[in-house]
């Protein structure tokens, strides 16, 4: 009994000084020094991205900045974990559905923030160059609602 005491009380210490050392990193870019590049083929062309800190596309937390051309336009989808979204600059116009239909968006313009659910189909488009922080905890996926509007098929 007195070994489980004792482990229950060691093992949290020693994990909560892991976890500090895991997290005690910091991270400070300025704007010259990000790198950005064509965003990966889950969505559609002419998307630039920079990952700021983390691994989209591993467990774990993530951020990153998308910058969307004038006129892009993503379909239906929705992702597998919770997605936070902050509207850095220009409007993305976004509305929730299993359909593109340009009757339902809301522009959201620089300062807006979204919250999109897990599992929430939801479509954007830009009129203007559109720079968008996203964070969350990844794996980072899209999931189209129709499968040939996903790009990795074409």
């Amino acid at each position: 009994m007195r070994k489980l005491l004792v482990m229950l009380v060691l093992v949290p210490l020693l994990l909560g000084g892991a976890l500090a050392l895991a997290q005690s990193g910091h991270v400070m870019l300025g704007p010259d020094e990000m790198k950005w590049v064509d965003a990966p083929p889950s969505l559609p062309r002419g998307a630039t991205l920079v990952v700021i800190e983390g691994k989209p596309a591993e467990p774990g937390p993530f951020t990153m900045r998308l910058k969307f051309p004038a006129g892009y336009k993503v379909p239906a989808h929705s992702h597998p974990a919770i997605e936070h979204v902050t509207v850095l600059s220009g409007t993305i116009n976004f509305a929730m559905g299993d359909k593109f239909d340009a009757g339902k968006f809301k522009p959201m313009r620089a300062g807006s923030f979204i919250v999109m659910p897990v599992g929430i189909n939801h479509f954007v488009e830009t009129k203007e160059e559109t720079v968008i922080q996203l964070h969350g905890v990844g794996p980072w996926d899209v999931k189209y609602v129709n499968p040939e509007d996903d790009p990795r098929k074409k």
